[in-house]
This record gives C-alpha cells, sequence and structure tokens, in this order.
C-alpha cells in the first residue's frame, strides 16, 4: 500500500509513522494466520483483534477518508465480537459489520460522484445471479433464527462487493473476497463440508479483502489529489 492519500494537514511526518504502522498490521496478520494453521488459539485471540485498529491507523495516517476507517473499525468491532461463540455476539458482530459496509457503501457514492468509474450494472446482475443461488441453497441448512438476518447482511455485502469496483481492481477484488469470507462462514454455520483449517482461510480472504479495500481507495483519492494538484481545495 503506497498510494499517498492526503488530507490537508497529513504530511512527513504522518507519512513516517504510516509504514511501521503497516508494517504491525502485516506481522498481525501473519501471527494471526500462523497461529490458525497451527492451532494455537491464544495467538489468534491477541492478533485478530489487533488487525483492524493497526489498518485504520494506516488509512488515516495516509490521510484517507473518514468513511474508510470508519469501516475498519466497524469490522473490528465484528471480529471482536465474533471471537465469542454466542448467538448474540454472532448477531452484534454482524450488525457491526453490516455498519462498516453502510459506511463503504456511502463512500463508494461519493467516489461514483466525482468522476470515478461508475459500478457496471453487468456486475451487479452477475453478484444478484450469485447471491440468489447461494441462498436457494444454503437456506434449508441455516438455523431459523438465523435466515432473516443472514439474507439482509448478505444483500448489504453484496452490494458492497460490486460498488467497490468504482474506487478500481483493488477495491473490486477486496469486494470480492470480502463476500467470499462471509460465504465461507454461513457455510460453516449450515454445517457443509469444510476445507481443512477452514478459519484460516476465513480470515485470509477477510484480511485479503480489508487491505485491498483499504489500498483500492487510498489509492484513487491519492490519484484525484495528485491531478488537483498541491493547491487544490
Amino acid at each position: 500500500m503506497t498510494a499517498t492519500a492526503a488530507r490537508p494537514g497529513t504530511g512527513g511526518r504522518a507519512e513516517r509513522f504510516a509504514r511501521p504502522v503497516l508494517l504491525a498490521f502485516l506481522l498481525a496478520a501473519a501471527a494471526d494466520l500462523a497461529g490458525l494453521i497451527a492451532g494455537a488459539e491464544p495467538v489468534h485471540l491477541v492478533a485478530k483483534p489487533l488487525l483492524m485498529p493497526l489498518l485504520a491507523g494506516y488509512a488515516a495516517l495516509r490521510g484517507g477518508p473518514r468513511l474508510l476507517v470508519a469501516a475498519l473499525l466497524f469490522g473490528w468491532g465484528g471480529d471482536v465480537f465474533l471471537l465469542v461463540d454466542d448467538d448474540l455476539a454472532f448477531l452484534v458482530g454482524m450488525g457491526s459489520f453490516a455498519a462498516g459496509h453502510v459506511c463503504y457503501l456511502t463512500l463508494f457514492g461519493r467516489g461514483e460522484g466525482r468522476g470515478r468509474a461508475p459500478a457496471a450494472l453487468a456486475t451487479g446482475a452477475g453478484y444478484a445471479v450469485v447471491l440468489a443461488a447461494f441462498l436457494a441453497l444454503i437456506w434449508p441448512d441455516l438455523p431459523a433464527d438465523l435466515r432473516i438476518p443472514l439474507t439482509g447482511y448478505s444483500l448489504l455485502l453484496t452490494a458492497t462487493a460490486w460498488r467497490a469496483g468504482v474506487f478500481g481492481p483493488y477495491a473490486a477484488a477486496g469486494g470480492a473476497l470480502f463476500l467470499l469470507s462471509d460465504a465461507l462462514i454461513a457455510t460453516g454455520i449450515a454445517k457443509w463440508p469444510q476445507a481443512p483449517a477452514p478459519d484460516f482461510w476465513v480470515m485470509l480472504t477477510y484480511i485479503a479483502a480489508q487491505a485491498l479495500l483499504a489500498l483500492g481507495v487510498l489509492t484513487a483519492v491519492g490519484r484525484a489529489a495528485g491531478r488537483a494538484g498541491p493547491g487544490a481545495p
């Protein structure tokens, strides 16, 4: 993540702090994934809650939009609540993620309004077909009390995946991986057959998704700032 996207008031000092924070995020991600592969649950419990605050801190230090920072911090809330093995905590965590997706969708809407690429209707139609097919297949195997909340959340997440493309290919890939990560969670809830180390694959796709979304936004905003010039408001 090397894009510069500075708001007024950010500068060299923030840039110096940004790289160590990014390194800390990458180290926390590596530790979390290694802990999941090794079956070291305490490592996961420590590393997972560090991920999104570090990524949000990096985005803030690079002058990223406040809505991006907010989306990442809502992701942190979801991460923490989903560490608790409880249905209520799961719903609260899903609500926190949903709030993050609202932030992303608002940010993407503003980006499209500022001359960035519009979200392709064909891509949206493709996502809609995939979502409908997935929900039809998984619906009978979901717990009855989670069917409606998961469907609502899936609609919001699919909208995020579609709209992410307005900020370029990195953000588009991040949106798609976010959808894949949550689909893996849903298949686990539905008791479908899982790949070895399923939590590893969930976290790998999730971490990559959030990082690519942040990279896509910072890259696009940085390019816009460069075109506007240093004297632009």
